[in-house]
């Protein structure tokens, strides 16, 4: 019993102060971020081959000769506004020459497969659409050249250089 005197005073303190704290309140502090990212333009143009090579073949036995490094990979890498236009070109620098013979360079025709490349044949004066597409994206194609034959070509060793060009407004 004198237990219980001494023990029901110390009860009845812990009684009230949890009855006068009341239920816990929860609390918090809350902070915001601007997550920002700056996306510019870019193009990147990846040929998988930077020469080509037409090997000799009789005129009777091959009207179009295949280059030996036959299939060219194309890799086109553009990030641009959704509806812009981006166009690969191909323009040759001249006629392929040997000294003082020349072979016109429209001789030089390419086949090409892939979703948006097209086939056509080189030119010196203007640029040939080889490739179109709209938007962002990566396009992976293949190019295909071949040298017209004839028997009107000089004997020699005959080089012409082209140039690709990939743009987007």
């Amino acid at each position: 019993m004198e237990r219980l005197r001494i023990l029901l005073p110390i009860l009845i303190i812990f009684s009230l102060l949890f009855v006068t704290a009341g239920p816990s309140q929860a609390i918090m502090d809350q902070k915001t971020m601007i997550v920002k990212a700056k996306i510019e333009k870019i193009l990147k143009l990846i040929v998988d081959t930077n020469s080509i090579t037409f090997p000799h073949n009789d005129p009777d036995e091959t009207a179009e000769i295949p280059a030996l490094q036959n299939d060219v990979r194309i890799v086109v890498k553009a990030r641009t506004e959704n509806t812009n236009p981006v166009t690969l070109n191909l323009i040759a620098d001249g006629d392929l020459v040997s000294g003082s013979d020349t072979i016109p360079v429209q001789n030089v025709i390419w086949q090409a497969s892939g979703m948006g490349f097209l086939g056509g044949t080189l030119s010196k004066s203007s640029g040939q659409t080889a490739g179109s597409w709209r938007g962002s994206g990566i396009r992976e194609g293949t190019f295909r050249y071949y040298l017209r034959n004839s028997w009107n070509y000089s004997k020699g060793d005959y080089q012409v250089t082209i140039t690709y060009t990939l743009t987007t407004p």
